[in-house]
């Protein structure tokens, strides 16, 4: 497509050419990287969920929507049960992970990707409507910076773990989606990120969709400007010591999707975007380069930014997921 204008103080494309975006290679993983996530999923694993289901809060003809919360790692959380219609069994199971901003119902997550699905939408730690703490700021910009000073302490990885904790309530709440490989996971901007982030670890996910996902490559995003959280980590890289930044980029070595990318064994469509001013596209691209199993890429004209052909474009990205689904999780129904 034709470049699109905006008012940004920096090219949102970032000079980049798709066949450049496809060499972004991940960057070195911390050595301890694998036993520090391993060690975060042997503690949530052994939550036990506690989920509660609260009345019935909308009905449609693809699904009927209530409250949720359940206990995670990181204390407990709430969000949205979906399951399917009155008389229909359950036999597709997703959680769905939301951008920076939280999240205040289901949104446009239905219909879900395969009839007969069952889904549950967390709000993770600190973020709205319904993973608000009073000791954790909403906002993304100080969300982001949430004890980032230590990786034992840092939000990020609470917020992972509450996607395995909103595994652990769907699959205790609809327990034919138990075992191996019979979740699939949704996630967009901040959502993908965490995804990509979770899914090495835990076996009950056997395929997702990640849609211009964040937490890509720290050391090539903090040297881009942006407007979205990035620019409140490269706030704080700038306005810090040398030890200072030395420290929060350690942390950040172990918060890489790019890196867990490299771990991920299960099929990924990624759907990075060439243009994006809140989410560089290198460190997105770096994500779906780092894959490590089967892998399939659609390519957004631009994610955060509104466009002439963009709702056309996100139905032929729906199709897609759709289909992948179908391929991959489909057949275990």
């Amino acid at each position: 497509m034709s470049a699109l204008v905006h008012d940004f103080p920096f090219d949102p494309a970032y000079g980049f050419t798709l066949p450049e975006l496809l060499d972004v290679a991940p960057p070195p993983a911390p050595d301890d990287f694998d036993a520090f996530w391993r060690d975060r999923w042997d503690a949530a694993a052994r939550v036990t969920p506690e989920p509660w289901v609260g009345p019935l809060v909308e009905e449609r003809t693809d699904g009927r929507v209530y409250e949720v919360s359940y206990a995670s790692a990181s204390g407990r959380c709430g969000g949205w049960l979906v399951l399917p219609p009155e008389g229909e069994p359950v036999r597709h199971g997703f959680v769905i992970g939301h951008g920076y901003g939280g999240r205040d119902g289901v949104g446009d997550a239905l219909p879900l990707p395969l009839p007969g699905s069952a889904a549950l939408l967390p709000c993770v730690t600190g973020m709205p409507v319904r993973g608000l703490r009073a000791e954790v700021p909403s906002s993304a910009e100080r969300h982001v910076l949430h004890g980032i000073g230590d990786r034992d302490s840092y939000v990020i990885g609470e917020c992972v773990a509450d996607l395995w904790g909103a595994a652990s309530a769907l699959t205790e709440l609809a327990p034919g989606l138990a075992g191996r490989g019979r979740l699939g996971y949704l996630g967009e901007s901040f959502g993908g990120g965490l995804g990509a982030l979770a899914l090495p670890w835990d076996e009950r996910f056997g395929a997702a969709a990640l849609t211009v996902p964040t937490f890509g490559h720290h050391p090539l995003r903090v040297t881009l400007p942006c407007v979205g959280s990035g620019e409140a980590v490269r706030g704080v890289l700038r306005a810090g010591s040398g030890d200072v930044a030395a420290r929060v980029m350690g942390v950040l070595g172990y918060f890489d999707a790019a890196v867990a990318a490299g771990r991920v064994g299960v099929p990924v469509l990624c759907a990075p975007a060439l243009f994006d001013p809140a989410v560089p596209p290198p460190g997105q691209f770096a994500v779906f380069n780092g894959l490590g199993g089967e892998r399939e890429l659609f390519v957004l004209s631009a994610g955060h930014f509104g466009f002439a052909g963009e709702a056309e474009e996100r139905g032929r990205l729906a199709g897609v997921v759709e289909a992948f689904f179908g391929r991959w999780l489909g057949a275990r129904g």
